[in-house]
């Protein structure tokens, strides 16, 4: 399993068809789940922290697993079948500890997540199947060089060798 943090919400086009791009934690791989509108909005609203005048679905489900004294432990995006990526909610723990694992959409599955706090993790397998890998763009190396700047000193650069 890798973990997986949600990027965003893009629009692609010309088909106008909203994608949610998740990324492996400590690699190079990217995961395009093609999703619904109304889902787009679900998870850009939880990314965004906005918090609507009634609850979405998702918070409303949040809120019954919260409620019955439940916690959504994580989400697996577990597989690609017919061009459809399908998930899983693991309550307490999943199938192990006395957990159950429920079937889900993964763009229901993400937007839970995104509300619940909950790690995204993907199969190996899946990333290996449908995973892009892409090149390090200039704004991360402009990212790393900022990151390196914060924790760099005078001393580090010191080449007097007492001559």
């Amino acid at each position: 399993m890798k973990l997986m943090d949600v990027l965003g919400v893009r629009v692609e086009m010309p088909g106008n068809q909203p994608i949610v791009l998740l990324r492996e934690r400590d690699g190079v791989r990217y995961l395009p789940i093609w999703i619904g509108a109304a889902e787009a909005t679900a998870i850009a609203y939880a990314q965004q922290g906005v918090v609507p005048p009634r609850p979405l679905t998702h918070d409303l489900l949040r809120t019954v697993i919260d409620d019955l004294g439940h916690t959504l432990t994580r989400v697996r995006i577990v597989s690609l079948q017919d061009g459809a990526f399908h998930a899983a909610l693991d309550i307490d723990g999943g199938g192990q500890a006395g957990g159950t694992t429920i079937d889900s959409r993964s763009s229901d599955a993400i937007a839970l997540a995104l509300r619940a706090g909950a790690d995204i993790v993907a199969e190996e397998e899946l990333l290996a199947e449908a995973g892009v890998e892409m090149a390090e763009t200039e704004d991360d190396e402009v990212e790393r060089f900022k990151a390196f700047l914060e924790d760099v000193s005078a001393d580090d650069f010191d080449t007097d060798t007492g001559s």
